[in-house]
């Protein structure tokens, strides 16, 4: 359709008919264009992204590719991808047809950003290569398997860097209990901590917990919910995965110790959240405890390996561990299959027995 120029403030605008997913015919007005050909390349690129032609360009592919996935996925993970698009992808594919990256284009560009070196000369993490990768096939993925492209140029070309697990830390029963006997001049970081250790909760799922979340008749805390911070707003989501939808028995000490907390809280409402703490404070408090109790330095993260470490220890199997801390029990055997007894000599022996039989 043509485009009109606004002679009041000299501007181009463009009305456009289309029809919608449903198959309604309407009607777009966009304004604002300094020139006529801005105007009209607007035009061809929306017309282009609603009949999804894989003529158009990989950024306006984007567009379409945000519309259809940011709704289904969490702010924190959407945050995550969309940075990763916008500052590692598209300055280098943005303006190109889709249709027509090929193979090649895609290697140029792995080896690009594995030969980045940041100011200190250090290069990008194998770890982050691969993740960086993994977005940008998704996103071809995505076009194959809902617009008809022909193929994923970059699954052909294979990832770039590789998948790195951080060390596995944890701390025994008696570290912990060096390092929660230095916490206890702070009420708020010691009974924290308590959770996190004995209970094995994600640092969201801790900082999310509200007074209603517990049942001390039975001596159990139900996680529903996952604290956040984001764009400086305090923001409570779902839970990580849906099987992170649990409720814990608590130990009767522990139960007990939360009912002192609540009630040393003269305000604290039912839905208030029982931890109104940072990440970074208790990041900053186990720094502390950790140099005071003089016990190795882990993660926050790693409290819920050394929980998952104490129930191995005690002889629990991985799905009843699975079932506690919200995760499928093949996961627990995988990440934490060196921790579990071996039963090869057990194997071996009742072997032995069958043979002579």
């Amino acid at each position: 359709m043509p485009v009109f120029k606004n002679e009041k403030n000299k501007t181009w605008y463009v009305m456009v008919r289309y029809t919608d997913w449903q198959g309604n015919r309407k009607q777009k007005c966009k304004r604002g264009f300094e020139t006529k050909r801005e105007a009209l390349e607007w035009e061809r690129v929306f017309l282009l992204q609603q009949s999804a032609d894989m003529d158009m360009t990989f950024e306006s592919f984007v567009d379409i590719y945000k519309n259809d996935i940011k709704s289904r996925i969490k702010e924190t993970t959407w945050l995550t991808k969309i940075n990763i698009i916008e500052q590692k992808i598209l300055p280098y594919f943005g303006k190109r047809k889709i249709s027509e990256i090929q193979t090649k284009d895609v290697i140029a560009w792995q080896n690009e950003l594995m030969l980045y070196k940041d100011k200190n000369g250090n290069p990008y993490s194998e770890c982050y290569l691969k993740t960086i990768h993994n977005q940008l096939s998704a996103i071809f993925n995505h076009a194959v398997k809902y617009y008809e492209l022909r193929k994923n140029p970059a699954a052909k070309a294979g990832n770039m860097g590789s998948e790195h697990r951080k060390e596995m830390l944890f701390w025994t029963k008696e570290e912990y209990l060096k390092f929660a006997d230095v916490m206890m001049d702070k009420p708020v970081s010691y009974y924290a901590f308590e959770v996190l250790y004995w209970c094995g909760l994600r640092l969201g799922e801790l900082l999310a917990l509200t007074p209603k979340d517990f049942d001390f008749n039975s001596n159990t805390v139900t996680i529903n919910k996952s604290y956040q911070r984001l764009h400086g707003e305090d923001v409570i989501t779902s839970p990580k995965t849906k099987k992170s939808n649990r409720t814990i028995k608590m130990s009767k000490f522990l139960s007990e110790e939360i009912q002192d907390y609540i009630n040393m809280q003269y305000i604290l409402k039912p839905d208030d959240r029982l931890f109104p703490i940072t990440k970074s404070y208790l990041h900053r408090e186990m720094e502390r405890g950790a140099k005071e109790a003089g016990v190795k330095r882990i993660r926050i993260h790693d409290l819920r390996h050394s929980h998952v470490s104490l129930l191995i220890e005690l002889g629990f199997s991985a799905v009843a561990i699975a079932d506690r801390l919200g995760h499928e029990s093949i996961e627990i055997t995988y990440r934490y299959a060196h921790l579990f007894p071996s039963k090869q000599n057990e194997m071996a022996d009742k072997l032995d027995i069958e043979r002579s039989d």
